[in-house]
């Protein structure tokens, strides 16, 4: 049997969910409702060759039997997926039965169920997510199993445990370099200058606490007529945000990339998430257009020290940092066999898997618009302080979109 290390982003995850998080950190996948024309028996058979394809569904945590650390075998046969035909009442307490936490170790770390009831049909997905992200579960995942249902299934899939293998052989002086980049950019956090400020007592720590905001005022119309790229706009917003809030017009903090950055990777169905600090001093007085264009810079030298990020993950460097991610359009319907499979139900983390005091969610909607998640801790923020930081940071959109006007201008 041969053992593979946890990733770095991987052991974060883990430790985080067994040591911090009040999550069974299931939170990647969901019931789908499929097309009565979908054969569900042929829909098993594809999906068990996507199992069997992809050794990321072999993957298995065990503790080293030498060194007790806990770590990783691509060797555990997929178990096989078949339909089950069920009355509606069963099918219900399936559906609440597969909410509740269940044992990890030396496991499946997945759950795949084809499902039909008298009236419909359905699949059930989800992913321990420290073996899967979004983009793997939501498409790499369906467009495997769609080829494999229409007979165009890969001979040759990626391999996951090949990935961890090479990455876990980087000599560490090959990182070195990374390692004292992200060190300088994090040395100045400071809780108390770079979070907003605690507002609330006697509620115990890591409580959860969500609010969901539309921007008002702001349409995706806005990029169609310049290169400035989503996720950076409204990273810089973000930023912005925590600038004006805190009042030092400084901004230390981390955003959430797919970590897929060339062919290879993109093909690649697995845990790839990659977490970047970001710092910016706003005492330059400089235009939105010329911060936007330096912050694309400092994106690019992020990605050239993402492997060198071990060392923030090891460390915990920027546990207590604001987070940030832009997701575009993921409540959508799957389309299988080119028939839609509607989204019943999405799993709801319980609370924030990496339990950052505060993360931010920008989602773009099919209508054009954009919704802010807040996902925050309400033993340290109150639900009107979050209604704060949300509608300062809509003005500060609507501000930046006159890209020639100076930070100055924004944070007063």
């Amino acid at each position: 049997m041969k053992y593979y290390p946890l990733r770095p982003i991987q052991r974060w995850l883990v430790d985080t969910h067994f040591n911090k998080a009040k999550s069974t950190m299931m939170n990647i996948g969901g019931l789908y409702k499929l097309s009565a024309t979908i054969n569900m028996n042929h829909l098993a058979e594809a999906v068990n060759q996507v199992l069997a394809d992809y050794d990321i569904f072999h993957c298995r945590f065990i503790f080293h039997p030498e060194t007790s650390e806990l770590c990783q075998i691509f060797d555990g046969a997929p178990e096989k997926v078949f339909v089950e035909r069920m009355s509606e009442k069963n099918f219900h307490e399936r559906m609440e039965k597969l909410r509740e936490p269940y044992y990890l170790i030396n496991q499946p770390l997945y759950r795949i169920y084809l499902m039909q009831t008298p009236k419909d049909n359905y699949v059930y997905v989800d992913f321990y997510h420290a073996i899967m992200d979004g983009v793997a579960s939501a498409y790499l995942f369906i467009r495997a199993i769609d080829a494999a249902y229409r007979g165009r299934g890969k001979k040759t899939a990626p391999s996951y445990a090949q990935y961890v293998e090479e990455e876990a052989k980087i000599p560490r002086e090959e990182l070195a370099e990374g390692h004292a980049y992200w060190k300088k950019m994090l040395a100045p956090f400071d809780p108390k200058k770079h979070l907003p400020p605690v507002n609330v007592k006697g509620v115990a720590p890591w409580t959860q606490g969500k609010l969901d905001y539309e921007f008002k005022n702001f349409t995706e119309e806005f990029f169609r007529d310049t290169r400035i790229s989503e996720n950076n706009f409204f990273l810089g917003a973000c930023m912005l945000t925590l600038a004006k809030i805190t009042g030092t017009k400084e901004s230390i903090m981390s955003w959430i990339h797919n970590g897929r950055t060339n062919m290879r990777e993109r093909r690649l169905m697995g845990l790839m998430l990659e977490q970047y600090p970001c710092a910016w001093d706003f005492h330059e007085d400089i235009s939105i257009e010329e911060f936007l264009y330096k912050l694309a810079g400092q994106i690019q030298i992020g990605m050239k020290y993402r492997k060198s990020l071990n060392l923030i993950y090891d460390e915990g460097l920027e546990d207590d940092c604001v987070s940030f991610i832009f997701q575009k359009y993921m409540h959508g319907d799957l389309l299988l066999a080119d028939m839609p499979a509607q989204v019943i139900y999405l799993p709801p983390n319980e609370i924030s898997a990496v339990e950052n005091a505060l993360d931010v969610e920008v989602e773009s909607q099919p209508t054009g618009t954009y919704n802010l998640y807040l996902d925050y801790d309400a033993g340290r923020y109150s639900e009107a302080e979050m209604i704060n930081f949300a509608e300062t940071m809509n003005k500060i959109l609507i501000e930046m979109r006159d890209v020639k006007k100076k930070v100055s201008d924004i944070l007063g």
